[in-house]
């Protein structure tokens, strides 16, 4: 292992598009050296990561690996170790996402959801459980307010957020007191990635506190926070949705 980094480490899983770049732009902005999981996005991650290294020399490292993999959470760990001898947060923002109609729903699909949306976020967490322990760090899940109303068609989705949110209750109970374990809770976002009438829109904004959609900024942001500000503050879901939750 080399002689311990200065800078705080963190490793965002799903981190070459959409929320999971933003999360990693923002927490390089913020001070942090990353390491970047992707899957399929080598090519957006690591053109990222040249950006963010331009700025600050040697501080970003991109791994493509299947989460799915039982051997991937440990090398992902000994990968980041490697390079920084630390390890200062996890972020588990990658997810898989689509509809299963109830009554064509297959295992499958069950085990690929709450696989990649529930089992893989509690094995990074155990695998990281040392490194983050020796540094007194944190962990932030992204979750979905789906995880605590329904989303009507999505079944499998909502009760993997679900499974997610207990995650992080558990953890937040098994390993503190050295390290902090939160989850941000999305809502009413991305509908660039998953397109909508625009009327349809407007329905659901009517239908928010706020009264507008928000943005992969916001869950950044709420993220930070978690991972960087709130000291006493473990075991909860921070909902990240304007209020949507209040209408639903």
């Amino acid at each position: 292992m080399p002689p311990r980094h200065a800078r705080p480490v963190a490793l965002v899983t799903g981190a070459g598009k959409r929320v999971g770049a933003v999360i990693a732009r923002t927490l390089h902005a913020a001070g942090y050296d990353l390491v970047m999981h992707c899957r399929h996005s080598v090519a957006e991650a690591s053109e990222l990561a040249a950006q963010l290294a331009a700025t600050r020399e040697g501080s970003t490292l991109v791994l493509q690996a299947e989460l799915a993999e039982p051997t991937t959470p440990g090398e992902l760990v000994a990968a980041a170790l490697a390079r920084y001898g630390r390890l200062d947060a996890l972020v588990n923002n990658a997810s898989a996402y689509y509809a299963t109609p109830l009554g064509a729903i297959t295992p499958a699909q069950w085990d690929e959801l709450l696989g990649t949306n529930a089992r893989v976020p509690f094995f990074l967490c155990q695998a990281a459980a040392d490194a983050l322990r020796a540094a007194r760090g944190t962990v932030v899940n992204i979750a979905d307010i789906y995880a605590e109303r329904p989303l009507r068609g999505y079944p499998v989705y909502s009760i993997s957020k679900a499974a997610l949110v207990m995650v992080t209750k558990v953890l937040a109970l098994e390993l503190g007191p050295e390290i902090r374990v939160n989850a941000v809770a999305p809502g009413n976002m991305l509908w660039s990635t998953n397109p909508v009438k625009a009327e349809t829109a407007q329905t659901v904004h009517e239908r928010t506190a706020l009264g507008r959609q928000g943005s992969p900024q916001d869950v950044a942001d709420a993220v930070l926070y978690l991972l960087r500000d709130a000291h006493y503050t473990s075991g909860i879901v921070l909902p990240t949705d304007g209020g949507r939750l209040l209408h639903i």
